[in-house]
């Protein structure tokens, strides 16, 4: 079983640089992967990747 590297919502928001508000925002409308792991949030890095692969597609598009 391989390790999975989970990031906190502050460590989303600084590679992003975005806000804490956004960063829930994304994660309540589905757009970004997370668990939940007793009363704390992460985002498994590779869901941060996909989101990124996504938004450059999306970009590529056009739209």
């Amino acid at each position: 079983m391989s390790a999975v590297d989970l990031l906190t919502v502050d460590d989303v928001m600084a590679r992003l640089q975005i806000g804490r508000h956004t960063v829930y925002h994304l994660i309540r409308t589905r757009r970004l992967h997370s668990v939940s792991i007793g009363r704390c949030r992460r985002i498994p890095a590779t869901a941060l990747t996909a989101y990124l692969d996504t938004l450059t597609k999306e970009a590529g598009d056009g739209r």
